[in-house]
């Protein structure tokens, strides 16, 4: 079924909002608004929400500034701290400018010792993850951390946050968590109703979208439309092979793997990843009358290679794979990211082993000079699914 609509110029307003949001950033710090620059997905929003604040997600996806931060850290680290340093370090990324306080998270060891430079030249705070999440003391842990961080917040922005501002942030979050999770969802329609890099073009745009509420009317506007328009067209299309991309943080000069799977065949029905399904999945729980519990449990268990066993993002790989009748599996992973490159391989024995689906491990940085090397390997492991 191959769609032939005007959804792409639908599309497009969600990359006009990633490439013009910090001029809407700058329209708001202008007009008052407190700014909280976040780098990782296990920052509680509604936090930041219920503080009357907006929260956004800082520049870390290209190698424009990389020479800069090689200035002070090391060369043999990952690309995204580099990239994050060097971009507040020369003030080229307009939302960290614009940002009141940067809220880091110790996740790697790496982002750790990068925060405390960085807190040379920016008002920073940092919010302690737990080694490990699958105990009592841990999720204690992690909510006496929320509950630090909303004190923060309280202090830092001379407010009060109530519980019941909380509440409401949740039912917020969840709302627009749920229509992210509709949208990307279309993956699952077989055959596709839209490419890959159409989804991830919304789903990362969507973080630039900082009116909530249009933001979920206009993914629940285009999911109708694509699955309107998708039961309504009869024309066909070839079968090609269903890829799932898990792995590091993908986005700016990352999309060449995006890109690379679809000019050789393959058609992107997921990502389990930070950027689409990994900090979407699972909802806030608002029955619970504790909302720093339900806050804690929701965001410790995202599957972060970050934090010991992390049983969450089998469980996502478990259910995705299948939702999305995936034929294999590419976890990209950037250069010198300890974390997700050691935990490949039992990523790789999970897809051979217990789902039976072929996988590649694709290993990049922010640079190009790899793009002809990653579309021979895609290409040869496209051409392999299509020979199973």
């Amino acid at each position: 079924m191959q769609l032939k609509t005007e959804l792409p110029e639908v599309f497009d307003e969600f990359a006009e909002a990633r490439r013009e949001g910090f001029l809407v950033v700058k329209k708001l710090k202008e007009e008052g608004k407190p700014i909280i620059g976040v780098y990782c997905t296990f920052m509680p929003e509604e936090i930041t929400l219920a503080a009357g604040a907006l929260q956004i997600s800082l520049c870390s996806t290209s190698d424009e500034t990389i020479p800069d931060a090689e200035e002070d850290l090391p060369r043999n680290l990952c690309p995204l701290i580099k990239s994050s340093y060097g971009f507040g370090k020369t003030d080229k990324c307009p939302y960290f400018y614009f940002s009141d306080l940067i809220v880091g998270e110790a996740t790697c060891d790496g982002k750790k010792k990068m925060y405390e430079y960085m807190a040379d030249f920016k008002e920073m705070y940092l919010m302690h993850l737990p080694n490990m999440r699958n105990s009592a003391e841990a999720l204690a842990l992690w909510k006496a951390e929320i509950i630090r961080f909303k004190e923060k917040l309280e202090d830092f922005l001379d407010v009060t946050i109530t519980e019941d501002a909380i509440r409401d942030a949740i039912k917020q979050m969840n709302a627009e968590r749920t229509a992210r999770k509709n949208f990307y969802g279309l993956g699952k329609l077989n055959p596709p109703a839209i490419s890959g890099s159409e989804i991830f073009k919304v789903m990362y745009g969507a973080n630039y979208s900082f009116d909530k509420e249009a933001l979920m009317s206009n993914l629940k506007s285009s999911t109708e439309k694509v699955l309107a328009d998708y039961h309504n067209n009869s024309t066909t299309r070839p079968k090609r092979p269903r890829i799932l991309i898990t792995g590091s943080p993908i986005g700016g000069v990352t999309e060449k793997v995006i890109r690379s799977i679809e000019e050789h065949g393959g058609d992107i029905v997921a990502f389990e990843n930070c950027t689409v399904a990994k900090p979407i999945e699972k909802l806030v729980d608002e029955t619970n009358p504790d909302v720093y519990e339900a806050l804690a449990e929701k965001y410790i268990d995202i599957g972060c290679a970050c934090l010991s066993d992390n049983q969450p993002r089998l469980d996502l790989l478990d259910r995705m794979i299948d939702d999305y009748q995936v034929d294999g599996v590419i976890d990209m992973v950037l250069q010198f990211c300890t974390p997700f490159s050691v935990e490949s391989l039992k990523i790789k024995e999970f897809c051979n082993e217990q789902k039976n689906v072929p996988y590649l491990y694709l290993e990049t940085d922010y640079s190009n000079a790899d793009i002809e090397q990653i579309n021979t390997r895609v290409a040869a492991f496209i051409e392999m699914l299509e020979a199973r």
